[in-house]
């Protein structure tokens, strides 16, 4: 994050003006704060320093294998019970069509499209409603809500949403995915 002639955050928000590339920040900064604001600013991972190469080279495989390459096919989510199909937008639970407003399922496809892996808010908040509302997180928080509701899924016991306090949600179904 500090780079000789650019501040990291800087060069992460600017990749991120154009693209969705993987990124994984590499830092002597440990702190929770540095980590939130660079998964914030769009980083997919944070390793600190010192660490191993045989884990950085295992984060690099796994951001590749949850990164879709151009022009390979948005991935469908199918667990038996839920299906969401993010190339047909469709939506079902126990084989009944689920109606979702457009930014129910904008937050559904990216959690969807990251599963296992945190999506801060501020990510999604941007993504789906703008830059001018990264800290609306109550916007966010009804638009979960309801997405719980539909899905049938208790906060308590998370089938599928699971909030990570004070940073994001995860989007935690045991999948199946590919082109069904």
């Amino acid at each position: 994050l500090g780079l000789p002639d650019l501040e990291g955050h800087e060069v992460l928000a600017e990749i991120r003006s154009w693209s969705q590339v993987p990124v994984i920040v590499l830092s002597v900064r440990a702190s929770e704060a540095e980590k939130v604001r660079a998964l914030d600013a769009g980083a997919h991972d944070y390793v600190t320093k010192p660490f191993g190469i045989q884990e950085l080279t295992a984060r690099v495989r796994a951001l590749l294998r949850h990164h879709a390459a151009p022009g390979e096919s948005p991935p469908v989510f199918d667990d038996g019970r839920l299906r969401v199909d993010l190339a047909l937008r469709t939506v079902t639970l126990e084989r009944e069509p689920v109606a979702l407003s457009r930014k129910e399922f904008g937050v559904l496809a990216a959690l969807v499209r990251y599963a296992g892996r945190v999506v801060t808010q501020q990510q999604l908040l941007r993504e789906l409603w703008g830059p001018a509302h990264v800290e609306d997180t109550q916007y966010l928080r009804v638009v979960i809500g309801k997405l719980r509701q539909k899905l049938h899924d208790d906060p308590a016991a998370p089938r599928y949403l699971k909030t990570e306090p004070g940073v994001g949600y995860r989007f935690i179904g045991e999948t199946r995915t590919g082109e069904s």
